[in-house]
């Protein structure tokens, strides 16, 4: 059994309020959404229980949700960016190594948020500048990170409309200035 977050909340909660109060300076409590992944070493590691305990506790709803295992074609579209890097076809061995959970998440400040709470893309760094990040707890190095979130409100739009084609733009951006 792997060893829950202890103590995670507290050392993030100074930087989710500061985030959170410095986001809304005309006192308006915008809501965002974001696009997690828990990657397959994430899901075949059987951390998804204490990163979803994690995503709750930091304040995040958990809009939706769907395990899934993805295929080449699938990877390489959603990765489409990342295609003339030399680690693209690494990415899409892993990212089809077995099933992912996908996630919307929402609440004030998302998408920083979601990426704070993740830590540094290279989970061995995560490990010595962010030790009780995600990254730091679950990952591996910067390929086998566990865990993906959108780097921004159009990456989230994107991303979201990617994998939950049922729902609308409109059901996406109604609480966000996407």
């Amino acid at each position: 059994m792997k060893p829950p977050f202890v103590g995670f909340i507290r050392i993030l909660g100074f930087l989710v309020f500061v985030s959170a109060f410095c986001s809304s300076t005309d006192g308006s409590t915008k809501m965002q959404k974001t696009l997690a992944i828990i990657k397959p070493d994430g899901l075949l590691g059987n951390y998804t229980d204490d990163i979803k305990r994690t995503i709750l506790e930091y304040g995040f709803n958990i809009v939706k949700e769907k395990i899934v295992q993805l295929d080449d074609a699938t990877v390489k579209r959603f990765y489409a960016e990342h295609s003339s890097k030399s680690f693209f076809s690494n990415l899409v061995k892993y990212m089809t190594s077995g099933p992912v959970l996908i996630m919307i998440l929402e609440k004030n400040n998302a998408i920083a948020d979601w990426r704070a709470l993740m830590g540094p893309t290279d989970a061995s760094n995560a490990k010595i500048t962010h030790p009780h990040s995600i990254r730091a707890k679950c990952g591996l190095d910067t390929e086998k990170n566990c865990v993906h979130g959108s780097d921004s409100p159009k990456s989230a739009q994107r991303e979201i409309l990617f994998f939950f084609k049922e729902l609308s733009a409109d059901v996406i951006t109604e609480h966000d200035e996407l």
